[in-house]
């Protein structure tokens, strides 16, 4: 599984201002999503939003991922798939978006991702803070140097 959880994090290039750029492209997609979820305006004037929003998201989750799987076990990532469930739910439970499902989403997001380090990189599967890769190997024994 060394594909999804590498021995060490992999590199990628301007990695900060790309994820800078697509949290700002998220943002602004969030804020036309208002336009649906709170305004029930018709889907031509919130639909490009969505579009923006879902691949900035993806491509912000598919760096961590590609960066270090580890990132889906842990809550920041997890978090996600719990939102794009809620978010989901629109399209078997509900005839238009709901509010109260927005901004659940955006509550989740707020307090994940300005929680301490112990919160964010809490993993829901091993119930303790997972920080490094190794830790998920069972029978590895890491090499402390000494």
């Amino acid at each position: 599984m060394d594909w999804l959880f590498p021995p060490e994090k992999r590199v990628i290039p301007y990695k900060r201002w790309i994820s800078i750029t697509m949290r700002t492209l998220h943002l602004i997609g969030i804020a036309g999503l208002a336009g649906a979820y709170l305004y029930q305006q018709p889907e031509a004037a919130w639909y490009p939003f969505l579009v923006v929003t879902v691949i900035s998201g993806f491509i912000m989750a598919g760096m961590e991922v590609y960066a270090d799987g580890i990132w889906l076990i842990q809550l920041r990532g997890t978090a996600i798939g719990v939102k794009l469930a809620l978010l989901s739910s629109v399209i078997w439970w509900f005839d238009q978006p709901n509010a109260f499902i927005y901004f659940l989403a955006i509550i989740i997001s707020g307090i994940v991702s300005h929680a301490p380090g112990r919160v964010r990189y809490y993993s829901v599967w091993h119930r303790r803070v997972i920080t490094e890769p190794l830790e998920l190997r069972p029978g590895e024994i890491k090499d402390c140097g000494g």
